[in-house]
C-alpha cells in the first residue's frame, strides 16, 4: 500500500526547551500536544489516535496509555513505539497507515522527556549505556554512546579522508541556524576553533560535536489529506516514507561505514516518485557531527566520501544549495530522547508553510527528514511537500 498523498501534518507544537526542573516529562508532552492542537484548530475530543515513544527518565512501562490518561484522551488507536531516535519518523508512517486503513481519523504523535533534569548525570550515562550497549560484548567493557559513534567517525575519516575541520563545520553551521530559532537551547555562535578547542569527549569528538541533553517534547497532528484541506493550518503532505533496520548493537553491525539510510531513503524516494534533486530542505539526525555527513551521502545528496567537503563548502547553510537542520538540530536546538528527531519533522513542516523570517529557506516546497536510532541501527526517511504531488 502506498501512503503517498494519503495523510498530512496539520498541527505542530514544541514544548519549552532547556533545563526545566519544574516540569515532568508528561508535562512537557502535554504542553507540546496542546500547542499542536491549537495550531491545528482542533480539540482533544477530535483526537482518536495516539502514538508516543518511551521515557528513560520516568518509570512508565505503558507510556502510550499513561499519556492517554494524562491528556484526558479516549483513542481507538494507541501504542508506544521504540526504535530509538528513529521513532518519530516511524510513527509518522504508522499514523498515515492507520488513517489510510480506516483505523482512526486524527492522530496525535507526541514524544519527549525531562532528560536534562529527570536524572542525575551518572544515572543518565548508566541508563544510556545499558540501553544501547550489548549486554555481553559491549556494556561490561565500559562502552559509551559517544565512544561508539567516535569509532564510526575514526573509521570514516580513515577510509574517506574527512577532516576534523569538516566535522567541526557541522556543529558551526547548525549553531548558526539555532541562533535564528526563538525556542533553541543554544544561541551563542561558535567557530571551528571553538569546536576543536572544546572539552574532549571521545576522539575525535569534543563537547561541541555531541548532541545536547535537554528537557523537551514535540507533537504532530496527522489526519487524512482530504480532511487536512478544511483545517486552519497549512498542511504538510506525506509523499513518502521508508524504513531500514540493520542491527541493534554496533558489535553486530555489518559495517562501520555503510548503514541503512540508503535503503530507507530509496524506499521513501520510490513512494514519493522523487529523487534527491527534488528536495529543497533537509533535516538530518545529528546526534554527533559525523552522522549527518554519512546520511547526506547515503541519501544521495553527494557521493560517498564527499559529505565533509559538502559541509565545508557551505552547501548545508541557510543560503546554500541544500540547507540542513534549519532549526539547529540536536547539536544546538534540543535533544531529549526521541524528541530530537521529532523536532526535525516539526521544522520541516514549518519550512513548508513558510514565514520563518531569517531562517526560512526560499522556495521550500519539498522537505526530507531522516531519523536514526541506536548506533546508526534503525533508519526512517520521510518526504513531505506543501501540496499533494
Amino acid at each position: 500500500m502506498t501512503l503517498r498523498n494519503k495523510a498530512a501534518i496539520v498541527g505542530i507544537g514544541e514544548s519549552d526547551i532547556g533545563k526545566l526542573p519544574h516540569m515532568t516529562g508528561l508535562a512537557l508532552n502535554a504542553q507540546a500536544a496542546q500547542r499542536a492542537l491549537a495550531d491545528a484548530g482542533l480539540k482533544r475530543s477530535d483526537i482518536d489516535g495516539l502514538l508516543t515513544a518511551y521515557s528513560l527518565s520516568e518509570p512508565y512501562f505503558m507510556y502510550g496509555t499513561v499519556l492517554t490518561e494524562y491528556l484526558g484522551l479516549r483513542p481507538r488507536y494507541c501504542t508506544s513505539m521504540v526504535t530509538g531516535g528513529a521513532t518519530p519518523a516511524v510513527m509518522l508512517g504508522h499514523a498515515a497507515a492507520a488513517i489510510a486503513a480506516g483505523q482512526c481519523e486524527t492522530v496525535l504523535i507526541c514524544v519527549g522527556e525531562n532528560r536534562a533534569t529527570g536524572q542525575s548525570r551518572d544515572q543518565a550515562v548508566a541508563t544510556l549505556a545499558s540501553a544501547v550497549g550489548h549486554p555481553h560484548y559491549e556494556y561490561p567493557y565500559g562502552t559509551s554512546i559517544p565512544g561508539q559513534y567516535a569509532m564510526i567517525a575514526r573509521r570514516y575519516m580513515h577510509e574517506y579522508g574527512i577532516t576534523r575541520e569538516q566535522l567541526a563545520r557541522v556543529a558551526v553551521t547548525t549553531r548558526a541556524h539555532a541562533c535564528l530559532h526563538p525556542n533553541s537551547q543554544m544561541k551563542t555562535p561558535i567557530t571551528i576553533a571553538d569546536v576543536l578547542g572544546a572539552k574532549p569527549i571521545a576522539d575525535p569528538f569534543t563537547l561541541l560535536d555531541c548532541c545536547l541533553i535537554s528537557d523537551a517534547a514535540g507533537a504532530l497532528i496527522v489526519t487524512s489529506a482530504e480532511r487536512a484541506r478544511d483545517l486552519v493550518a497549512r498542511p504538510a503532505y506525506l509523499l513518502g516514507v521508508g524504513e531500514c533496520h540493520t542491527h541493534e548493537h554496533l558489535v553486530c553491525a555489518p559495517s562501520l561505514t555503510e548503514f541503512g539510510a540508503a535503503e530507507s531513503g530509496e524506499r521513501a524516494y520510490s513512494m514519493a516518485g522523487l529523487g534527491p534533486n527534488d528536495i529543497d530542505v533537509i533535516e538530518l539526525y545529528d546526534c554527533f557531527s559525523i552522522v549527518p555527513i554519512i546520511e547526506l551521502e547515503e541519501l544521495g545528496f553527494c557521493r560517498r566520501g564527499e559529505g565533509g567537503a559538502f559541509y565545508g563548502a557551505g552547501h548545508t547553510a541557510l543560503g546554500g544549495k541544500l540547507p540542513n537542520n534549519t532549526h539547529g538540530g540536536m547539536l544546538s536546538h534540543a535533544h531529549a530522547g526521541a524528541a530530537g528527531g521529532m523536532l526535525g519533522i516539526i521544522e520541516a513542516a514549518a519550512q513548508l508553510r513558510g514565514g520563518l523570517g531569517p531562517r526560512q529557506v526560499p522556495g521550500a516546497h519539498v522537505a526530507l527528514v531522516h531519523n536514526e536510532g541506536a548506533i546508526l541501527s534503525s533508519h526512517c526517511t520521510v518526504i513531505l511537500a506543501d501540496e499533494p504531488r
